[in-house]
């Protein structure tokens, strides 16, 4: 079995939130994600995508005219940004935390040697983290 035989031009990840504001001021303002796409009134959603300059990884975040509930998952389903410069991680940590987004206790210690753990005004979670990754 060829196990690289998979091809995909891009990967989205996607999720509706009820705070399309804060989430918006928290990806793009806070963490400085480019915005690359938005949409309005598409079969009665609204979103933003975020994207990372040049690269095929995107954020997309939704609502919906009739709500969109959103509960925040365990505490260990994260996005992990790897930041490799740790001013530029420490300027990023500083600027959400100026914001109100206050570091929080790491679910699992791996990510609190390295790395910073925020919620997102949903409650969802990313790590900042100080390597280069794999």
């Amino acid at each position: 079995m060829n196990f690289h035989s998979f091809q995909a031009n891009q990967i989205r990840i996607a999720r509706p939130t009820d705070k399309m504001e804060a989430v918006i001021e928290f990806y793009e303002k806070g963490l400085r994600l480019e915005r690359v796409a938005e949409f309005h009134g598409h079969s009665g959603y609204d979103g933003v995508v975020f994207g990372l300059p040049d690269l095929t990884y995107q954020l997309e975040f939704t609502t919906y005219e009739s709500g969109s509930p959103c509960p925040a998952p365990s505490k260990d389903n994260l996005l992990i940004f790897y930041i490799e410069d740790e001013k530029e991680l420490s300027t990023v940590s500083g600027r959400l935390s100026q914001m109100g987004y206050e570091e929080v206790e790491a679910e699992n210690p791996y990510w609190k040697e390295k790395g910073v753990t925020i919620e997102d005004p949903d409650g969802w979670r990313i790590v900042l983290m100080n390597t280069k990754g794999i």
